[in-house]
């Protein structure tokens, strides 16, 4: 991040947490100007926002904090304040050297932040202000990939219950998150609900329920006879009901919420300013774009050009060198969220881009497994979706050099 700091006079430490932040202020020799606690309140952050404007214009009082986002670090933003998050873990760090007793507290925890910022100023970025666009698709977005994870965990959670006790239903449809799926588990929750199930009763059931797959309804009960037999107790067979049905309305109220946030994220991203970059580009899809834009921001003053895109994104390595020893090795710290948008949309447009399809071969022709040439794929996307951006332009594959001059045009105007 390349936003740059301002000089400061004071350094303010937070050390937030769920109900009460301990706050502490420093002056530029280290002296501790103040010491407090607020409630994590409307009023207790309306009470920091004005204590801390008795020493300045807040753009000239930065604030550190562990966390890098929530209501608190917003207000602090929206009060003009340069706001820099920093990492538990370097904090961690920090404190055993500063404090050689080992006690710790919320008002040391503060003191200790403030002091890391007022002494590693130099070398910290702030929070990249996003605009309420960027905050609103980046909220929906977030929470739907938060509820397919939810969402795949219920999933494997139901496989590992038929699969337990009833195989022959895990068998009969290809993926068992499936709407049909969900109704035949609906309809026959035990192998005793579904032992007088023959091939008039599953053609009906499938009929019913408007099954779109290939497969006839001889092939599915065969699937469904050919497992290993389900649960016979009494007892057990009621316990097995409950437990189906209570975790198929989970996924439904799930795919439910995902269908609804889909919606949202393609509203959002529709009105989006920069949309139209992200919805250009090869096989990206509305909920992909929307993931790419969430996490690369709108803030142009955030990147010191596409490298520092793509190492936010994780996919340019890490160089480790010490003495004649020097190795190049797989970037760990970096946006996780960033890093599955733009490798999704890296793998996907090498289907539809012949450039893409170029890259990603020639990578692997040079011995890289598929996450290695998919990374360097995304990182060549980068390179060129970064001068689209900036200039809110989107992307033209006749305007890119080397996908015009493979397809054997000629670039009426360079893009990249």
């Amino acid at each position: 991040m390349s936003v740059a700091l301002p000089q400061a006079l004071f350094f303010t430490g937070i050390d937030w947490a769920s109900a009460e932040h301990a706050v502490c202020v420093l002056d530029a020799a280290g002296k501790i100007t103040a010491r407090f606690t607020i409630k994590h309140s409307a009023e207790g952050i309306a009470s920091l926002v004005r204590r801390l404007a008795r020493y300045g214009d807040p753009a000239d009082l930065p604030v550190a904090i562990e966390r890098p986002s929530g209501r608190l670090v917003d207000l602090l933003l929206e009060a003009g304040h340069p706001v820099v998050p920093v990492s538990p873990n370097a904090i961690k760090t920090w404190r055993e050297g500063e404090v050689l007793s080992g006690a710790k507290s919320d008002a040391g925890d503060a003191a200790v932040i403030a002091g890391y910022l007022r002494l590693r100023y130099h070398r910290l970025a702030p929070a990249a202000p996003y605009c309420d666009e960027t905050r609103a698709l980046r909220a929906a977005v977030r929470t739907r990939e938060d509820l397919v994870q939810m969402r795949v965990a219920a999933t494997n959670q139901l496989s590992a219950l038929l699969e337990a006790h009833w195989p022959g239903a895990r068998a009969v449809f290809a993926d068992v998150e499936s709407p049909i799926s969900l109704e035949f588990l609906t309809r026959y929750p035990t192998p005793a609900a579904a032992r007088h199930l023959g091939h008039k009763r599953m053609a009906a059931f499938l009929v019913k329920h408007g099954y779109s797959g290939r497969r006839p309804a001889a092939q599915l009960l065969a699937r469904l006879h050919g497992a290993p037999a389900g649960t016979a107790g009494r007892a057990l067979t009621e316990a097995l009901q409950d437990a189906v049905l209570a975790v198929v309305a989970v996924l439904r109220a799930l795919n439910g919420a995902v269908k609804d946030l889909d919606r949202s994220v393609a509203a959002h991203l529709g009105e989006h300013p920069d949309g139209p970059v992200f919805t250009s580009l090869p096989r990206s899809g509305q909920i992909n774009a929307a993931q790419m834009l969430a996490e690369w921001g709108d803030c142009r003053q955030a990147y010191d050009g596409p490298d520092s895109v793509a190492a936010l994104a994780g996919v340019t390595p890490v160089t480790r060198q010490s003495g004649k020893h020097r190795g190049v090795e797989f970037r760990w710290a970096c946006n996780k969220r960033f890093r599955r948008a733009v490798t999704t949309f890296a793998d996907n447009s090498r289907h539809a881009s012949p450039w893409a399809a170029q890259i990603y071969a020639e990578a692997r022709a040079a011995g890289k497994d598929h996450p290695h040439a998919t990374r360097i794929l995304a990182r060549a996307w980068i390179r060129v979706i970064w001068p689209c951006w900036v200039n809110r332009v989107p992307y033209d594959p006749a305007r890119h050099r080397a996908a015009a001059a493979l397809a054997g045009q000629t670039p009426n105007q360079s893009a990249a």
